[in-house]
């Protein structure tokens, strides 16, 4: 089977780097199914683990890939849920090789139904970062939903990314939430209004006055999905006190103390965690892309694709990774079909 992948880990600027290669096909066993991919998208967590992990011993090359929408071609002796021809979408383990190949195993519990109504391209920008920001919601604020949060405030700080451009539309659809979502420029402004936040504030500048300035004094949620570390102090001052914050990136140095006089509580997600650990809820990923899907055909959510690199291969991959690296990505890059 045709793949992407590469030896050591490096920049991107790296001569060895990602690299198109032929893998053995894999065979299902277990709880495993075998899908075909049809299209890619390319997250964050991609350009980490490049500049974080090279192949494992014995292995010659690591695979990355954490996005996938695709057709079961064949199904282990275990599986229940899933039959050959089924269209999918999913996120994957980061404990196994990743979605750039043509086929790939999956553990049929983190897999979902793919939406009828949208192809494999759009299909492909939403697994991963509908998982992170349903679980983030729901699963560690544990925020209710229908009416139960009426009157309560929710602050996303980077919502025209990727996992901010599914939260926000998750938000506004399932809970009673006011949503205020933050981004710096015109373009991601329109972007993160256009999803269906009550209100888009900038955050290059101090978040706390920005929200005074729209009339919110303080906010009972905040999820900080990028710079969370130039970004604490705001978010501490802008919070409610008892109220709660959730995180999902890496910062290096975080003061915890800054918490204490407020009573605020601290979230972190990494949607990994279940497929991981095999811990026993595993499936509730299989259930929430299921819903998320039906969300989608009953309109009520949107696929949150910007751009289209083209096919799946070595150069439109390295391509996706720099404008990721760059900051500067809106919504979700995808990649479709095998050249």
């Amino acid at each position: 089977m045709k793949a992407i992948g590469y030896k050591q880990l490096h920049a991107l600027s790296a001569s060895e780097g990602l690299t198109d290669i032929t893998l053995p096909d894999p065979t299902p066993a277990g709880h495993d199914i075998l899908v075909e991919v049809k299209a890619i998208s390319v997250n964050p967590v991609d350009t980490k683990v490049r500049m974080r992990d090279g192949a494992a011993p014995g292995q010659d090359y690591k695979v990355l890939g954490y996005d996938a929408s695709g057709v079961v071609k064949s199904v282990g002796p275990d599986v229940t849920l899933f039959k050959a021809g089924d269209k999918v979408w999913y996120a994957g383990s980061i404990a196994r090789p990743g979605t750039n190949s043509e086929l790939h195993l999956v553990d049929e519990r983190i897999v979902g139904h793919m939406p009828t109504s949208l192809g494999f391209a759009e299909a492909a920008a939403l697994p991963l970062t509908s998982i992170t920001a349903w679980e983030m919601l729901f699963d560690r604020l544990a925020i209710p939903q229908g009416n139960g949060a009426a009157g309560k405030k929710l602050l996303i700080i980077g919502a025209s990314g990727g996992v901010g451009s599914i939260m926000t539309q998750l938000a506004k659809q399932l809970t009673a939430l006011t949503v205020i979502g933050t981004a710096s420029r015109p373009e991601t402004r329109a972007w993160v209004k256009e999803l269906g936040a009550h209100h888009v504030i900038d955050h290059s500048k101090p978040i706390a006055e920005e929200l005074k300035a729209i009339g919110i004094p303080a906010v009972d949620y905040v999820v900080s999905l990028t710079q969370t570390e130039s970004h604490i102090q705001q978010i501490v001052e802008a919070l409610a006190p008892q109220g709660k914050f959730g995180l999902i990136d890496d910062p290096q140095n975080i003061n915890i103390n800054l918490f204490k006089r407020k009573s605020l509580s601290v979230h972190w997600e990494l949607m990994f965690t279940r497929p991981v650990f095999g811990t026993p809820d595993m499936i509730e990923q299989h259930r929430l892309l299921n819903e998320v899907a039906k969300m989608v055909d009953d309109k009520r959510l949107r696929t949150t694709v910007t751009e289209k690199f083209g096919s799946i291969n070595a150069a439109n991959l390295r391509k996706a990774h720099a404008l990721l690296e760059s900051g500067k990505a809106r919504g979700k890059v995808v990649l479709e079909g095998w050249t």
